[in-house]
């Protein structure tokens, strides 16, 4: 019999991709295992995920991918995308555990490796008595406070919309408790419920795939092992095997954004980028477009339509493309051509910060951007917008010392001035010239990690072993 990994991501196209590097890892390193990654309609019916499950179909055959049918009852639209997205997997339980009865009558099931998110498919699997891994796609300072969340809950009544005050949690800056992500700011909703599920569920699991690597959060990374997230432990082993991106080159050739920036001095462009949900209102767009021609800086800028009344802050919302006329002031474009390109909806975001004409990231603050920012020696502006990303802010500009921070309004907005001033530090500062170093010394240790006995590489030779003796 094949001897196979399942895998079950989330939604979100950055955690598929995590999951798909990690296959390719697992299977460059062992060819006697393959993978088989399980999709719902949600994830191959939208355009952007089944044009990447097709590439990765016809490049990597030892990596299959099984459609889940369709639910007979589908879960509310209209929910907040994170309650969709436990309420979907939830609903799913029944066929997934079909599923893998089906699979495991042909092929040896090594072990099923589940997104965070994915959390109720950990029951299912070890009502089946499958070995059963997290794979955890943000960093290792967002595990520490995942793990610890069982003992914050325990020690606290409050919730962390009211507490007003600093989380300590082992390894990690002092986090106030209104950074913590959005799911968790009320402990009496659906969300925070589910999270303290996956909480104790990963606590609890054969081991968890973190996408980090150990030289980039060194004191997060001793607290983990010596167990102190979980005090009623074990720990399950942690095996650190990022940075998981995708560092593949765009077949057109033409694609504006390169040859744009190939015109460009080296190391002179900021780039904004947003990820795959991020949006801004149209007052923020004109003040944003304003701290650019402040700034004096070259700059390539992502522009999407303003979130729509109706929207739930999820990307299943649909691509309306952009009147760039309407949302930015009268003449800029025309005012900035020669040091400034406007994009609209998307551009190839890891090939544009590898290049070598960008010298800053106004980013987001979501992992796997990061990662690629990382990974090319970019430094940052941390500019958090939902999720867990103001908690990710902290470890970037405290911890890991790997991002400037940007003042903002208590409803996120950030005025032309402070933009203006530091897009500047950034690139033309002691400080920022200082952050430039850092993150480059940081870019060489990401590339050293998943080079040949690399850290990350021997990581995944261990969870391999540990895969196989199941």
């Amino acid at each position: 019999m094949e001897n196979i990994v399942v895998m079950f991501p989330s939604l979100q196209i950055g955690h598929l991709v995590s999951m798909v590097e990690l296959g390719k890892l697992i299977i460059t390193a062992d060819d006697s295992l393959a993978i088989t990654i399980l999709l719902t309609p949600q994830h191959y019916e939208n355009k952007s995920t089944a044009d990447y499950v097709k590439t990765i179909t016809s490049t990597t055959p030892s990596i299959t991918f099984h459609y889940l049918p369709t639910l007979s009852q589908q879960p509310d639209p209209s929910a907040h995308f994170f309650d969709l997205v436990f309420q979907l997997i939830t609903a799913y339980k029944p066929i997934l555990r079909d599923t893998l009865l089906s699979i495991s009558q042909k092929s040896s099931i090594k072990g099923v490796i589940i997104d965070f998110l994915s959390n109720d498919a950990f029951d299912v699997c070890r009502s089946l008595d499958i070995p059963t891994y997290y794979l955890f796609t943000n960093s290792a300072f967002g595990l520490g406070v995942m793990l610890y969340l069982r003992t914050i809950h325990k020690n606290t009544t409050e919730s962390f919309k009211d507490l007003k005050s600093y989380i300590q949690v082992p390894g990690v800056p002092p986090i106030f408790s209104l950074d913590m992500p959005g799911t968790l700011l009320d402990r009496n909703t659906f969300s925070y419920k589910n999270i303290l599920n996956i909480s104790n569920n990963m606590a609890k699991s054969q081991g968890i795939i973190n996408n980090s690597f150990a030289a980039l959060e060194q004191r997060v990374v001793k607290t983990l092992a010596d167990g102190e997230h979980i005090p009623d432990g074990p720990t399950p082993p942690i095996y650190y095997v990022g940075p998981l991106i995708r560092n593949v080159t765009s077949d057109n050739a033409k694609d504006k954004s390169i040859q744009w920036l190939d015109s460009q001095p080296p190391k002179s462009v900021v780039v904004l980028i947003f990820g795959s949900m991020g949006k801004f209102k149209k007052d923020q767009l004109m003040e944003m477009a304003n701290g650019l021609e402040k700034s004096g800086q070259r700059f390539l800028w992502v522009v999407r339509d303003p979130p729509q009344e109706f929207e739930k802050g999820h990307e299943f919302a649909k691509v309306i493309e952009p009147d760039l006329e309407d949302l930015l002031p009268s003449g800029f474009i025309d005012r900035n051509k020669e040091k400034g390109l406007v994009l609209k909806n998307w551009a190839p975001q890891g090939e544009i910060l590898r290049h070598g004409s960008v010298g800053g990231f106004v980013c987001h603050c979501g992992w796997n951007s990061v990662l690629e920012a990382l990974n090319a020696g970019v430094p940052m502006l941390a500019w958090p917008l939902y999720a867990e990303q103001k908690m990710n802010r902290v470890s970037l500009v405290e911890g890991m010392k790997v991002a400037l921070r940007l003042e903002m309004s208590e409803d996120g907005f950030v005025t032309a001035d402070e933009l203006a001033a530091r897009l500047k530090e950034l690139m033309e500062e002691e400080s920022g010239m200082r952050l430039k170093e850092h993150v480059s010394a940081i870019s060489k240790s990401a590339k050293a990690a998943v080079a040949d006995g690399g850290s990350s590489r021997v990581a995944v030779v261990e969870l391999i072993k540990s895969l196989k003796s199941a």
